[in-house]
């Protein structure tokens, strides 16, 4: 079944939403390389609520706005709440609901027919928002319930700035690339597990953990320490990958 779908608007919401999520299921993106947790879990997770919402006759931009919400949610817990397994519950699942309905907000425009310039734009705005924001919260966190622990606050400021870098790089590249016309290697299965740690997804779990004290700080720790290495790692790729590109533009305007 081809994106988009055109439903009957009289039928049926589990019609409606029958529809929608086979249509979705026929026409996922490719995940080869992509992170192990967005690929098997959160695009699925996500699969089965932008059917929903588009059975609902939610649009992209507002799928978008509850997924800010919930991630607000888990921001606003994790500064304002003391560390316990409670709260620490209360942040990790609305963060992970934020990331799942980031990824549902692109679902529901492709199903819908709902594509546009500034669904897509809203949609790169509040991740590179959010992303950074993740990481400041938790070093306003740390100092604000547990000071003893500063260091922890200047490795959050340290990943946080190493997030919102990545990002950038990230887009930018992307869209150099296409516009070239060249497609991207993402590698297959292994490069999704490699590349867990890195997964925003585990990043949002891991605070289950926040009130356990120790157990986060080594594991956000090692966390901060894979996405620098990779960041680096990814840099160097990308501008290699540029350079090729500039080269093959000069080569072929010379011949012109």
């Amino acid at each position: 079944m081809s994106l988009p779908v055109a439903v009957d608007p009289s039928s049926s919401w589990g019609s409606r939403f029958a529809a929608y999520r086979s249509a979705l299921a026929a026409a996922q993106k490719p995940g080869a390389g992509v992170p192990a947790y967005m690929r098997w879990v959160n695009r699925g997770a996500a699969r089965v609520v932008a059917a929903a919402c588009a059975a609902s006759g939610w649009t992209p931009n507002f799928v978008s706005f509850v997924s800010v919400c919930f991630s607000a949610i888990g921001l606003v817990a994790l500064v304002a709440l003391s560390p316990a397994w409670w709260s620490s519950l209360i942040v990790g699942v609305a963060l992970a609901v934020g990331f799942m309905f980031d990824s549902a907000d692109g679902q529901v425009s492709r199903v819908t027919g709902a594509s546009s310039k500034t669904g897509e734009w809203v949609d790169h705005v509040a991740d590179a928002f959010r992303s950074p924001a993740i990481h400041f919260c938790t070093a306003i966190a740390v100092m604000a319930h547990l000071p003893e622990s500063w260091w922890l606050a200047l490795v959050a400021l340290a990943y946080g700035w190493v997030t919102s870098g990545q990002f950038m790089s990230q887009i930018l590249a992307e869209q150099f690339v296409r516009a070239a016309g060249r497609k991207q290697t993402r590698g297959g299965n292994l490069r999704s597990f490699i590349l867990l740690p890195t997964d925003p997804g585990v990043l949002c779990w891991s605070f289950v953990l926040w009130g356990l004290g120790a157990p986060f700080m080594v594991l956000y720790s090692l966390l901060a320490a894979v996405a620098i290495a990779h960041c680096a790692i990814s840099l160097r790729r990308r501008f290699s990958d540029l350079r090729a590109l500039d080269a093959a533009a000069a080569a072929g305007g010379g011949r012109a």
